[in-house]
């Protein structure tokens, strides 16, 4: 049992896990899809008026707080309820995580094609323009929405924090996933009139997309000979 539940959270690889997550939240970011809709999240948050920088800056503060704070909680439930897995199912529960993670690889990869939907559009703009409150709840609702090319990446963080035995790692995890993604929304929020000079990251970052594909292809791919190399006969 304890074989599978340090496989991804030793000391050694923690730091791995933190940066992994870290650069994940900025890669989903800069996604093609991510991009399309910043400006309407922008709206969402800055309620489609004029804002000094200020008022920006604490809007976008609050929105990010608001997705840290759900991708903690988020991270806090993955590392309990994978050890309660673990330790009921063992390997079968790394089965399926490795599984998983292949196939938001090739989602990503652009081998698999399924719709994951986006519910950000129905989330009512900010009239009132609230510096506080309700940037903080639009951050909640973003990251529980997700976009189509987050949503893989997120996935395969949180199923590599449901294998985490510290519960402090998996909120990490989590937490830097969220910093990360608020990067794009804070170079957005600071240049608002340069946000067509997005067209050219969208382009790179397609193929960082594939590329991140193709690692969490290999990270199932590991998880997979871990499970089953205690049985290989040398």
């Amino acid at each position: 049992m304890e074989h599978y539940v340090n496989l991804f959270s030793s000391g050694a690889s923690a730091p791995v896990l933190l940066l992994i997550s870290f650069l994940g939240g900025v890669i989903a970011s800069v996604s093609p899809c991510s991009l399309a809709i910043i400006p309407l999240i922008m709206g969402y948050i800055l309620g489609f008026s004029e804002q000094n920088v200020f008022k920006t800056f604490i809007q976008l503060s609050f929105f990010i707080l608001g997705s840290a704070v759900i991708f903690s909680i988020i991270g806090i439930l993955c590392a309990v309820t994978g050890r309660v897995f673990i330790s009921v199912g063992g390997a079968y529960f790394m089965l399926i995580i490795a599984s998983f993670v292949m196939v938001m690889g090739l989602k990503l990869l652009g081998i698999l094609d399924f719709e994951i939907p986006v519910i950000i559009k129905q989330i009512p703009k900010n009239e009132g323009n609230s510096l506080i409150l309700y940037p903080f709840i639009v951050g909640i609702f973003f990251s529980l929405a997700g976009t189509p090319c987050s949503t893989p990446i997120l996935a395969a963080i949180m199923s590599f924090a449901a294998l985490a035995d510290r519960i402090v790692l998996a909120l990490l995890m989590l937490f830097l996933f969220s910093l990360g993604q608020g990067i794009i929304i804070l170079i957005v929020g600071a240049g608002l009139s340069k946000i067509k000079s997005m067209n050219k990251i969208a382009v790179f970052s397609d193929y960082l997309l594939k590329f991140s594909g193709l690692l969490l292809v290999c990270a199932s791919v590991y998880i997979f000979y871990k499970i089953f190399s205690p049985y290989i006969v040398n």
